[in-house]
């Protein structure tokens, strides 16, 4: 790789993502269309690779493609105000503490049915009684 551009490939490993994921950004206007070397290869600038850094970054904080398309696209204006991006994240922070929550609750069931099984046969678990109640299927014969 020569200092100024990257190939796919190159994009690739610097970046930690599959060209099949790159090209996907490409197609799906969230890189800019790649220019082409004399050979017909996708090359890419370091405005690139920072581009698609920024859409993994916010992948892993549990942005949607569309909510990381708004926040490049507020990117772009430097010199407007953040709030929209202070309203994007705190939208995305509720997202996720509402998730937690759900998750708790969910940890909560969890524990209830292991404390109900008290070892022994299938016929007799308390927790394939739980699970089925309600839902008819009928629960083991006593």
């Amino acid at each position: 790789m020569n200092g100024m551009t990257f190939t796919i490939g190159q994009l690739a490993r610097t970046t930690d993502t599959k060209a099949v994921t790159i090209r996907y950004y490409e197609q799906a206007g969230l890189l800019p269309a790649a220019s082409r070397n004399a050979s017909g290869y996708r090359v890419y600038s370091h405005a690139d690779r920072d581009r698609l850094l920024f859409i993994r970054r916010g992948r892993s904080l549990g942005f949607s493609l569309n909510d990381i398309r708004e926040l490049l696209e507020l990117a772009d204006h430097r010199r407007a105000s953040c709030a929209a991006v202070d309203a994007k994240v705190a939208a995305q922070l509720e997202q996720v503490q509402r998730r937690l929550r759900d998750l708790q609750g969910l940890e909560r069931e969890l524990q209830r049915l292991l404390a109900r099984c008290e070892g022994g046969l299938i016929e007799e678990c308390r927790i394939i009684e739980s699970l089925s109640d309600g839902y008819g299927v009928e629960p083991p014969e006593r």
